[in-house]
């Protein structure tokens, strides 16, 4: 099969479409015949040396996909071979064919075409995992997504809206701030003002009972200041660094709680293992996406050769939803 490698860490130029061994069904998983994967700011960092693949997953980047089961190994029982699935991956996507463990599949979502549905699973699994299950949120709870333009932000405005949420996103041109609104943001604040200041004003001083931030450092003590009592600030991402000061008073002072989750690196199994998000994300998610309620936001697509423009077109910025790579 052929599948997208680097050689030495670099920018888009260093993705090459070359020939590697098909992968093999190992027991509890299958493998899948891609159709399309999706592209996440994860492989960006992948490809520039910065966030290598968890042991044992492939080197191949590609944290989701989409396609349909040709081989089946030992002890699955719940797929067979011709199913239309997307995947959860530690790594691979970005290949003709990639094992995951069956644990990690979901059934594409009724009313959603197969290239559309590769786009999902990070973000679903991410916005779940964070939001609704380590983070608590409840109807009526104020919600603040920093970035609400990014495939993260898209996803995140519309379950935490249908879960009963109000809803506040942060962007930077105005725009951008109105796909924000059209996409259910109740509120939307420029992230160049002062965002602890705008939600306060916006909720009558209440603040954010649960925040999802990709930043990191650069933004801990406003997201600090933005919490409400008993609020909880889950940390998914460092694009503003990851080491700062915090002031441990602000936080006992608001009984508030700073939660930094990762997704990729976690165990099939456990407590907290892929198999049990992937198993809240079919329970809560994919009811409210075949509703039409959450709606997949797709920026554009690459054939699966042309990754290295997929990877510059994000990095350029100014990418609303996700982008999808289709494999020939």
């Amino acid at each position: 099969m052929h599948a997208i490698t680097v050689a030495d860490p670099g920018g888009p130029e260093v993705l090459q479409w070359t020939e590697v061994p098909d992968p093999v069904a190992m027991p509890g998983e299958v493998v899948v015949d891609v159709v399309a994967a999706g592209v996440n700011r994860a492989d960006i960092l992948q490809r520039q040396g910065f966030y290598p693949p968890p042991p044992g997953a492939s080197d191949v980047i590609g944290l989701e996909c989409a396609g349909r089961i040709s081989a089946v190994g030992d002890g699955v029982e719940d797929w067979q071979v011709g199913d239309e699935v997307c995947a959860l991956l530690a790594g691979g996507g970005y290949a003709e064919k990639v094992a995951v463990p069956a644990a990690q599949l979901l059934p594409v979502p009724a009313g959603v075409d197969l290239v559309t549905a590769a786009g999902l699973p990070e973000v679903a699994a991410t916005v779940w995992s964070n939001v609704i299950d380590m983070g608590r949120l409840q109807p009526g709870e104020t919600f603040l997504v920093q970035g609400g333009t990014s495939g993260i932000g898209t996803h995140a405005i519309q379950l935490a809206k249908a879960y009963g949420a109000r809803v506040a996103a942060t962007a930077g041109a105005p725009e951008r701030l109105e796909r924000c609104r059209e996409l259910g943001a109740d509120i939307a604040i420029d992230y160049h003002d002062d965002i602890a200041a705008e939600l306060k004003k916006a909720t009558d001083g209440h603040g954010a009972d649960v925040i999802l931030d990709n930043m990191g450092a650069k933004a801990l003590a406003g997201n600090i200041a933005a919490l409400a009592p008993d609020g909880r600030l889950m940390i998914i991402g460092f694009q503003g660094g990851t080491k700062t000061e915090v002031n441990l008073a602000a936080l006992m002072a608001k009984r508030a709680s700073v939660t930094a989750l990762g997704l990729r690196a976690r165990p099939v199994e456990g407590p907290y293992g892929k198999r049990r998000v992937v198993s809240g994300v079919r329970t809560l998610t994919w009811p409210l996406v075949e509703e039409g309620r959450v709606r997949p936001v797709v920026a554009g697509t690459f054939p699966l050769p042309e990754a290295a423009k997929a990877h510059a077109t994000l990095e350029a910025g100014g990418v609303v939803g996700k982008l999808i790579l289709t494999a020939p």
